[in-house]
């Protein structure tokens, strides 16, 4: 098998002018291939079947690579397998439709709890202030998304059941418990929201200065306003004051079923990526929870 390799690192180099630094990793994303086949009781490449190179690039995943690492991998091993064909060695590449698992979705940042209760203090009577206050309060309390917030009439807000209704992503309604803070905020907007409403059917919880409702790109550039105006150092968006509100009470709950329902997530596996848990966490949890999953002793 290195026979071969070195052939091809030659034709790199000589033939298609590759960097040294780029002919290296050629090399080294072959070797570490070979390896792999010879595992395999593979001592020729063409031996190679599409499933030992899909296996290879599952085992990779699980040895911890990202995907950026296993598609290059799996693009070294298909030049040289070109190469191969090139030759008149082979007549397929086996690793041709072979693909690299899917990046890792980035997730958002989150806060901590010390921050936002200095973002939610008010600083004067101000009633923008309090409307906005009242506005991050509600998202954070209840972990909404920022189409379900603007989205909220005065009629969804029971105040005496401390509880919000919202509808959320394929027109599911939720209804949610709302914290003493939150309705505190919220107490504190009532009274000033009619100064704004130039009609007094207006049914939006949240008005702008205009008297209609809120947008949520307003809602964005208010909470960009807020930090500044709190003396925050830190970057923060709607999405991320939801995505604490679900850290935060998965921390202190570790109830994973509880978060997903305040979510609104219609797969678990939405919410297991959502809060930071790995796949590992979130088997023990189903082992200890399932009747039907838990192992006999030994």
């Amino acid at each position: 098998m290195n026979e071969y390799l070195d052939q091809f690192i030659q034709m790199l180099r000589h033939e298609k002018y590759y960097s040294p630094h780029t002919c290296r990793n050629y090399l080294r994303d072959l070797q570490q291939f070979a390896s792999f086949a010879q595992s395999r009781q593979h001592s020729k490449w063409q031996q190679i079947k599409h499933d030992d190179v899909s296996d290879y690039a599952a085992q990779r995943r699980r040895q911890g690579c990202n995907s950026r690492t296993i598609q290059r991998e799996l693009s070294s091993l298909r030049s040289f397998y070109r190469y191969l064909i090139q030759q008149g060695l082979l007549t397929q590449n086996p690793a041709s439709e072979v693909k690299a698992p899917r990046p890792d979705k980035p997730l958002p940042k989150v806060t901590d709890a010390e921050s936002l209760a200095r973002l939610f203090t008010p600083s004067d009577d101000d009633p923008l202030l309090l409307r906005d206050i009242a506005i991050f309060e509600l998202i954070y309390s209840s972990g909404l998304r920022l189409a379900e917030l603007v989205n909220i009439d005065l009629d969804d807000l029971d105040l005496a059941q401390r509880q919000v209704v919202v509808t959320g992503k394929g027109n599911k309604t939720r209804y949610l418990p709302v914290g003493g803070k939150a309705i505190e905020a919220v107490q504190r907007w009532l009274p000033l929201r009619a100064d704004f409403c130039r009609d007094p059917a207006e049914p939006a919880l949240f008005v702008s200065q205009r008297g209609q409702r809120i947008s949520a790109r307003n809602v964005q550039m208010r909470l960009r306003q807020l930090i500044r105006r709190q003396g925050l150092e830190q970057h923060l968006s709607p999405h991320m004051l939801r995505h604490s509100f679900a850290t935060h009470m998965l921390e202190s709950s570790s109830d994973l079923r509880a978060v997903q329902e305040l979510l609104g997530h219609a797969n678990i596996a939405t919410t297991q990526v959502y809060t930071h848990l790995d796949f590992q966490h979130l088997a023990q949890v189903y082992d200890a929870a399932h009747p039907r999953a838990k192992r006999k002793p030994d």
